[in-house]
């Protein structure tokens, strides 16, 4: 099959899957560490490279920077504690025979007095090499962790840690300007003089970013445990129904609002327990939240979205070839999933061509939506047959998947229920299903149910050569094509299956034609 589907260009405009290449098997488990201000963490990387997996993720909230406005140096028992996290970091490494890893520090030990002796500290007792970056360099590598899952985006990135916060724009694909600020929230904690003193050092360092980024109207990006907590906050005032924070949107007035709601919440005990904030993280987050609305009001973007993806990430991105950056993330995760999981890898291709004619208006963007689920079809086959519909649009709408939009997670998921199930009435995600407009929810489940009955015919080819679909949406007539060597592939199964995606198309007729 792999030799038709390059014969006949099937893979355009996506590419040849890349994961079983060299280059891309060679990043296949890739560690990183970043010693931040507020925590150290390691992630190790695995799985289809353009698009990866946590393979292993370890965060470590040792506070390096606490207190560095008052002495210049560097936390004492967070030099302990971000000591032993190295060695732990260290001893698991061995243990999954990884290659060294990427160690990067960032503004606390670049600011702090006694930064570049910690450095030699943990130089001698790991064995490994510290990189402390500069600003500008810890803003290129968010702002890439950006473009690992948003390829080609554009926009304002902003990246706040425990002691500095970076900004970056986006374009093509490429990272222009960036700057760097002390606006973190443990140095902005220790500012005396309270929230007026905050204030003023807030509006000062924001003039000096601006004047640097110059006009940025664009989307904000943003990066950062800080952020992420107050989008949590944002999702639970609001009864948002899908907790997955990357791609999540807000606007101005959204954000306003869950200020106004944190500040008025007394118990911030109770606030942090039901959404699943930290009480390290949940302490820093009013001075992050007056950071943010000062952000809105300088730079003004026109929306506002989430990136879990930032320095780690971008790490990786580093350490990819051009041809393998310039892929769609979701149909390399998609493909990896299939060649990994599916009963029959390579089915998907000829799915693909089977169930396209039926969606003859699709943008770029819709045929991507349509690739990923005939890719993900039967991935899920393991699962319990009374499952197997849930366990799909589980998987689709909460995998950890760059790219993908949160309604486009809900079509995704819709269109793989739909391939298990004809009616989506009676699960638990029906609050999910509000996310998708009427519009696409009928055709995510005419896509689910074409990839139901277009699974049955095993012989498909991504050649044309198979059996076909023809569908005229003028004159609502649908067509099945078979070769009359296949034709006994279609039997009582078959007839109800196809006569329940007519009835999703709305079709006036449907007609069997053998030749």
């Amino acid at each position: 099959m792999d030799g038709q589907e390059e014969t006949h260009g099937h893979w355009d405009p996506f590419g040849r899957p890349l994961f079983n290449d060299p280059k891309a098997r060679a990043l296949s488990r890739v560690g990183v560490v970043d010693i931040g201000s507020n925590s150290v963490r390691l992630v190790v990387f695995d799985g289809a490279a353009r698009s990866p997996a946590y393979f292993y993720n370890e965060k470590i909230m040792c506070g390096l920077g606490a207190g560095m406005a008052e002495t210049g140096r560097l936390n004492p028992e967070g030099r302990e504690r971000a000591l032993r996290a190295m060695l732990r970091f260290r001893a698991l490494a061995n243990g999954m025979d990884l290659p060294d890893l990427t160690v990067v520090a960032t503004a606390a030990m670049r600011d702090a007095e006694d930064g570049e002796e910690f450095r030699r500290v943990l130089e001698s007792a790991t064995g490994l090499r510290v990189w402390v970056i500069d600003g500008a360099e810890e803003a290129r590598l968010s702002a890439q962790g950006v473009l690992l899952g948003w390829p080609g985006s554009y926009g304002l990135v902003c990246d706040i840690g425990g002691s500095s916060m970076e900004l970056a724009e986006i374009h093509d694909g490429e990272v222009g300007r960036r700057v760097t600020s002390p606006l973190g929230p443990l140095k902005l904690r220790d500012i005396e003089g309270g929230r007026k003193a905050r204030d003023k050092q807030i509006k000062r360092e924001l003039k000096a970013l601006a004047e640097h980024m110059g006009t940025q109207r664009d989307r904000l990006f943003l990066v950062g445990g800080s952020w992420r907590a107050i989008a949590r906050i944002d999702m639970h005032r609001q009864g948002y129904p899908l907790q997955v924070l990357h791609e999540y949107r807000m606007d101005a007035d959204s954000v306003r609002e869950t200020v106004a709601y944190i500040e008025a919440n007394e118990d911030h005990d109770s606030l942090r327990k039901a959404c699943g904030v930290s009480a390290t993280r949940m302490a820093l987050v009013p001075f992050a939240s007056e950071v943010l609305l000062r952000l809105m009001e300088c730079f003004e973007p026109k929306d506002i979205a989430i990136s879990s993806y930032g320095i780690r990430e971008g790490m990786l991105y580093e350490q990819m070839p051009q041809d393998l950056r310039d892929r769609d993330p979701l149909i390399e995760a998609c493909r990896f999933a299939e060649a990994k999981d599916a009963r029959m890898p390579g089915f998907g291709a000829a799915l693909y061509e089977f169930v396209l004619s039926l969606f003859p208006e699709a943008s770029t963007s819709r045929r991507r939506l349509i690739h990923a689920a005939c890719l993900l079809h039967d991935v899920s086959w393991r699962a319990h047959p009374d499952y197997r519909a849930e366990v799909c649009f589980d998987n689709a709408t909460r995998a950890n998947l760059g790219g993908l939009k949160h309604w486009e997670r809900v079509y995704l998921g819709m269109a793989l229920m739909h391939r298990y199930r004809n009616k989506r009435e009676g699960t638990r995600f029906e609050d999910l299903f509000a996310l998708l407009d009427e519009k696409h929810q009928r055709e995510a489940e005419v896509l689910g149910k074409a990839l139901r009955f277009g699974a049955m015919l095993w012989t498909l080819k991504s050649d044309g050569t198979g059996p076909r679909l023809a569908w005229d949406p003028d004159t609502k007539a649908l067509e099945l094509h078979l070769d009359g060597t296949i034709a006994p592939l279609y039997g009582e199964v078959g007839e109800a299956r196809l006569k329940s995606l007519a009835d999703a198309l709305g079709a006036n007729s449907r007609e069997i034609i053998v030749g």
